[in-house]
């Protein structure tokens, strides 16, 4: 009885921007430092303000507040055409989308410039406008898939450029920081890859209002202690200027 053929499936143009993202990504000797949290009283305001602003909304603006106030965390190594750091003026979070592409569950990169200085509902907003609205019109989606129609050398070609030259240009094709998160899902990655100096990521939010939160970091830019003191400051930045907008969500909605 024969048994059944396998069948070879090309990489779709989503597909390709992954592998040459994870293929630079691991050229970055990156590491992850984990801080529990206790979110409490963040979670308690959350649940009655109105609108409910989703999580991501809530840990982008709270990280971007950090990094306005750390310019370290707006820095990224460039080896060309000699190694340094370049140190952009502003935050450009770049945040991962999943959306339907064909027939395929698909990531793209959301770009949001100055989220700091976002309310957390006009964030939110934004965020369901990337998951919603069509892909062609989102000019990061839209430049992800341009660039994986070419071929695979000039692509890594472009990346390499985009990465590695040009600290302006780097910050308007990958930005300054990213965030990764599936916690929805109730799961979370331990060490998410990424080109960008950090990552921001968390795990499911307990009952109790604890959780971890992680950045991943390029040690070539930032030192462990920056990076533990960061997420220090990004907890009272969740538990200060958050729970306070989220409160003012609640007594607005109320009056």
């Amino acid at each position: 009885m024969s048994q059944p053929a396998g069948r070879n499936v090309p990489l779709s143009l989503p597909r390709r921007f992954i592998c040459d993202l994870v293929h630079f990504a691991h050229q970055i000797p990156t590491v992850p430092v984990q801080r529990r949290m206790n979110l409490a009283a963040v979670v308690g305001a959350r649940q009655v303000a109105k609108p409910r602003p989703g999580w991501p909304a809530i840990f982008a603006k709270a990280y971007a507040i950090v990094a306005a106030a750390c310019p370290e965390l707006r820095r990224a190594y460039l080896p060309f055409p000699w190694p340094h750091l370049y140190e952009h003026p502003v935050n450009v979070a770049s945040i991962a989308i999943e959306r339907r592409f064909g027939d395929e569950d698909a990531v793209f990169f959301a770009h949001l410039r100055k989220p700091e200085e976002w309310t957390l509902t006009e964030l939110d907003s934004k965020l369901r406008q990337f998951k919603e609205q069509p892909i062609e019109q989102v000019a990061s989606f839209r430049r992800a898939l341009l660039i994986s129609r070419f071929p695979w050398p000039l692509r890594r070609l472009l990346w390499r450029i985009g990465l590695s030259f040009l600290g302006r240009k780097r910050v308007h094709f990958f930005g300054t920081f990213g965030m990764s998160v599936y916690a929805s899902l109730g799961a979370a990655s331990l060490h998410p890859l990424s080109p960008l100096t950090s990552t921001l990521n968390y795990g499911v939010i307990a009952s109790d209002g604890s959780v971890d939160v992680r950045i991943i970091y390029d040690h070539r830019v930032l030192d462990g202690a920056t990076v533990a003191r960061a997420l220090a400051d990004l907890e009272r930045a969740l538990s200060c200027e958050i729970l306070n907008e989220l409160r003012f969500l609640r007594s607005a909605a109320a009056a």
